[in-house]
């Protein structure tokens, strides 16, 4: 990684953007980041249940807010839009694989998760399957993700904090790179407090923060302009055929498979997400879990049904106040993604509504970076240390390494997002990508299939992190000046594998050869106990639960459990 004390490319900085310091912008963020700091320490933690799962005391729709908050990152309030105003028809693969996945979600996997009733979903990886290193593979997985998925998110936090404070640096970095230091410590000082009960109440309040910013962003800069009146998120259809090709015709931009393999990958990934699927295991039942899918996905679609129009506005203002948006050198991916702020600053708004539309993506952005530092260091504290390297750990030492983690992958996705390599929905991507290959296939068969074992588990994450690991060591390292010199002027080692193989979508290959290696090992190889198998058929009993108790404790109770076998 090169360049990471050095001032940010002027490239990275998005043109036409006023990056001057505003005062009442600058107000209104810094009292609702002390908020954020306020609700953590109200709601901190000293226990395992709060900090992981909230006392698994969240109500449907509070957690249908967090859930909506907590996927509506800075891919979905600023790279969603940025994506459709870039590539167009193409960005809308994100839009349906982002909201089919959680169809799968409800029908399949979220009352059963909650069933099964773990705390994390390496826990589940590793009890399900009787193993030590299947729970350590999973356990790494979801850290992995967490680090690759908040790269996005502190590059929009540094985007937008650039607008409101304007381009000032510490000493040996550029207002931008100041900008992600400063929202990352923020994040990670009130989840070192909080744990996941705190974040919970705080991804409430920024649910309502960032919808508010940017539906009154959308109506408003639509009003404004001339745009639309009652219903924007219909009515910039009549902006299309001004924009030009490249943003309405299908596949101008980008292949018919690409959109395919984009959209397959974004929606296995939703439901083998770490971090979203957490939040089953904080509600008391499995109705509440089913209830708050369906409240969170109808909270995300508030967003979702909208970001199309506010493309089409900031693209049209962009052509007029800037530059042509397509072509050579067109809009770059920074102003891209930045376009919801871009589009009122260009819409002529009042600096302190534009600087609300910019507060929405900090929001935004903080509340997925708060369920993702969760899951990672979950998965570091509870799945590794705890299960692997000190069972006998006390609750203290569980949430200090807990906290430990959360600083940890803070310092990382902070050294990476200094000089990103990529707009932030396909950063995003990546991680769905990942979880995709690796996890989804372990929680849909690990739940609908009893005779998965360890073997087949085992055989078929590898494989899994080995598919989606190809592309990436293909078309992403390169741009960090790891095999730099194997790439050729695209920044890509194998243009044909880059086609067919793509890290934004890799899932479309590795979900199908995952199944069929996971499925085809555990046919040839024993079957798991027994008891692991009524652990399975309890996820599915239409006989209620009480709110602290799992699968295992049920079958337990009927006098048939055991110990799990380690590895």
């Amino acid at each position: 990684m090169t360049g990471l004390l050095v001032p940010l490319q002027s490239g990275l900085l998005p043109e036409g953007l006023n990056v001057s310091f505003k005062l009442v912008p600058a107000i209104m963020v810094t009292a609702m980041l002390l908020l954020f700091l306020a609700i953590g320490y109200v709601f901190k933690v000293a226990d395992t249940e709060g900090m992981w799962v909230g006392g698994r005391s969240i109500g449907n729709v509070e957690n249908g807010m967090a859930i909506g908050a907590n996927w509506m990152s800075a891919a979905s309030y600023l790279g969603m839009a940025a994506l459709i105003a870039l590539s167009g028809f193409y960005g809308l693969a994100f839009i349906v694989g982002w909201s089919a996945g959680y169809f799968i979600l409800l029908i399949f996997m979220a009352a059963q998760m909650r069933r099964f009733g773990k705390y994390t979903a390496p826990d589940f990886v590793g009890d399900r399957f009787n193993s030590d290193g299947a729970r350590a593979i999973a356990a790494v997985t979801t850290f992995l993700i967490g680090f690759v998925y908040a790269i996005g998110q502190a590059r929009g936090m540094g985007l937008v904090g650039v607008y409101i404070f304007g381009d000032i640096g510490i000493p040996g970095l550029s207002g931008y790179q100041s900008m992600v230091v400063a929202m990352m410590a923020i994040t990670v000082g009130y989840l070192t407090l909080s744990g996941m009960l705190g974040a919970t109440k705080n991804m409430a309040v920024q649910y309502v923060i960032l919808i508010v910013a940017f539906l009154a962003g959308l109506y408003v800069v639509g009003f404004t302009q001339g745009y639309s009146t009652v219903l924007p998120q219909i009515e910039y259809g009549a902006l299309i055929s001004q924009l030009g090709t490249e943003f309405s015709e299908p596949f101008v931009n980008e292949s018919y498979y690409l959109w395919i393999a984009t959209a397959f990958s974004l929606v296995v990934g939703t439901c083998g997400l770490p971090h979203v699927l957490v939040r089953f295991y904080t509600v008391e039942s499995e109705r509440t879990a089913r209830w708050s899918t369906v409240w969170g996905l109808g909270f995300i679609l508030l967003l979702y049904l909208s970001a199309p129009a506010f493309a089409a506005f900031g693209t049209d203002l962009y052509a007029q106040n800037i530059g042509p948006v397509y072509g050579d050198p067109g809009m770059t991916s920074a102003a891209g993604d930045v376009i919801v702020v871009l589009a009122a600053q260009l819409a002529n708004l009042p600096t302190w509504f534009v600087g609300l539309v910019a507060a929405g993506g900090i929001a935004a952005a903080i509340a997925t970076t708060a369920g993702l530092f969760i899951a990672g260091s979950s998965a570091i504290a509870h799945d590794i240390y705890v299960n692997i390297v000190n069972e006998d750990a006390t609750q203290r030492q569980q949430v200090l390494v807990g906290r430990l983690s959360i600083v940890a992958l803070g310092v990382f996705t902070t050294l990476a997002a200094l000089d990103p390599a990529a707009p932030i929905a396909a950063l995003v991507s990546y991680a769905f990508s990942l979880a995709g290959a690796v996890l989804f296939p372990m929680f849909f068969l690990g739940l609908w299939w009893e005779n998965t074992n360890r073997q087949g588990a085992l055989a078929g994450m590898t494989t899994g992190l080995l598919i989606w690991f190809t592309p990436i060591v293909n078309e992403v390292l390169p741009s960090y000046g790891l095999f730099a010199g194997a790439a050729g002027a695209d920044g890509v080692i194998f243009p044909a594998l880059a086609q067919w193989l793509p890290a934004i979508g890799s899932a479309l290959v590795a979900v199908p050869v995952v199944f069929a290696v996971t499925i085809g090992v555990s046919l040839v190889t024993d079957e798991p106990p027994l008891e692991t198998k009524r652990m399975v058929r309890q996820c599915h009993s239409p006989e209620p639960m009480g709110q602290q108790q799992t699968a295992e404790d049920v079958v337990g109770n009927d006098g048939s459990g055991g110990t799990p076998a380690d590895d």
